[in-house]
């Protein structure tokens, strides 16, 4: 097709005035609905499994029951498990900035020396966000189908003192779908021994395994845990997993959960405790009743992976209609989370977004996958299917492979 024509089809596309909007990894209305039976489901019971009042103070780290589900999310166990509130993201950011402005485990405040944190790419925006809320600098290493370039990472925490913290997120990763292999969690968890020398800075991993029952191909796909491997390695106080319900039950109203070595979690509930007296332990007693063992909670997110495969596949056949075979787009093919990352040709991702977005379609913001928002190679984009029916990904498809396709043409 012509740049002429490409235009003139364009130009129809933009008079349709459509409304779409792919930007965030939201679970859809049908997906939080799956979870209406929380409301009334305590029906007057509020005693935990210990005999503690859900209504009542105390319990920084959550009721019994409630961690148990944690353990189910993290594969840690669960007297190593703090169930907290609703926001997996609070707890990164609460860890990062004790780290940095105060220290934990053992370790002095970072910010008495610079400080860098190692950030696979393309990655997750918040995370980048964060960290550069705090001053803490970002250096990018390659994330590959088996996880981030172990070689490059090991380099860093060897040879530059001043690398300090990782971010991972390890299965269905965010955006590539790509899941952590056996060596590479291994290699991970060995990180911090790479800096045992009493006198080296410390080092810690951000273990955001934010998708790690959210599969939707045939089979779930097995990441090699952490626990196991930090405790082989005794790093355990220096790996922080976390997790939570957000696109499990209510994503507004779930329950959060980190994990690590009691050492690091006694300095945590110590500093938490001039903050709050306790969670909210009525929430948490609510999922541990609605999601009682790891077979209900199997079969819950059997029903998410219904819903959410539709949208994927639909991504997928559009995007290969659109782009297949064009040599102009690579993107990938995940078998679970909530993402497809799309690579442009060079120099294309920020006009791309700007056509889709001309033609009615809201994408994330191009250079948005990597720290500062800035790609060097202005080519990725991050597509989120999971707020749309199936009719809206296909009219959004079109939209993206017509605005690559142009993009390329006028270039």
């Amino acid at each position: 097709m012509n740049r002429q024509t490409l235009e003139r089809e364009f130009a129809n596309l933009v008079e349709r005035e459509l409304s779409l909007n792919l930007t965030r990894g939201k679970p859809g209305t049908a997906q939080v609905a799956l979870s209406d039976a929380l409301d009334g489901i305590l029906d007057g019971n509020f005693i935990c499994s210990d005999g503690a009042d859900a209504r009542n103070y105390g319990g920084l780290r959550g009721i019994p029951e409630c961690c148990e589900l944690g353990s189910a999310l993290t594969d840690y166990p669960a007297e190593l498990i703090m169930a907290a509130g609703n926001s997996s993201l609070q707890l990164m950011y609460f860890v990062l900035e004790t780290i940095v402005n105060y220290g934990l485990a053992g370790s002095g405040a970072l910010r008495e020396n610079p400080c860098k944190a190692i950030c696979p790419v393309p990655g997750y925006d918040r995370h980048f966000a964060a960290t550069e809320f705090l001053g803490v600098e970002m250096v990018c290493v390659d994330l590959n189908d088996d996880g981030p370039d172990m070689d490059q990472v090991e380099d860093l925490v060897l040879n530059d003192p001043s690398t300090s913290i990782m971010w991972c997120v390890p299965k269905h990763s965010n955006p590539t779908g790509c899941t952590y292999s056996e060596t590479v969690v291994r290699r991970i968890a060995n990180l911090p021994r790479l800096r045992s020398d009493a006198h080296s800075s410390p080092f810690f991993v951000f273990w955001d395994n934010a998708y790690s029952v959210h599969d939707f191909g045939t089979e779930p796909v097995a990441l090699s845990s952490i626990f196991d491997h930090a405790v082989a390695a005794e790093t355990l106080d220096r790996i922080v997993a976390f997790a939570s319900t957000s696109k499990i039950t209510h994503a507004g109203a779930g329950v959060a959960f980190l994990a690590s070595g009691n050492w690091l979690l006694s300095d945590l509930e110590a500093r938490l405790s001039v903050m709050i007296i306790g969670f909210d332990k009525v929430n948490q007693l609510r999922h541990a009743r609605f999601l009682p063992d790891r077979e209900r909670l199997a079969e819950h997110m059997q029903k998410h992976a219904a819903i959410v495969r539709p949208l994927f596949e639909a991504t997928e056949k559009g995007l290969q209609e659109q782009l297949g075979n064009t040599g102009l787009a690579t993107w990938t093919q995940p078998t679970g989370g909530y993402f497809v990352s799309l690579d442009v040709p060079n120099g294309l991702a920020k006009e791309v977004v700007a056509l889709a977005r001309s033609a009615g379609l809201q994408l994330t913001a191009a250079g948005a996958t990597f720290p500062y928002g800035n790609d060097p190679n202005d080519a990725n984009i991050r597509i989120a299917p999971t707020f749309a029916s199936v009719e809206e990904v296909e009219a959004a498809m079109t939209i993206v492979g017509m605005s690559v396709r142009l993009a390329a043409a006028r270039r």
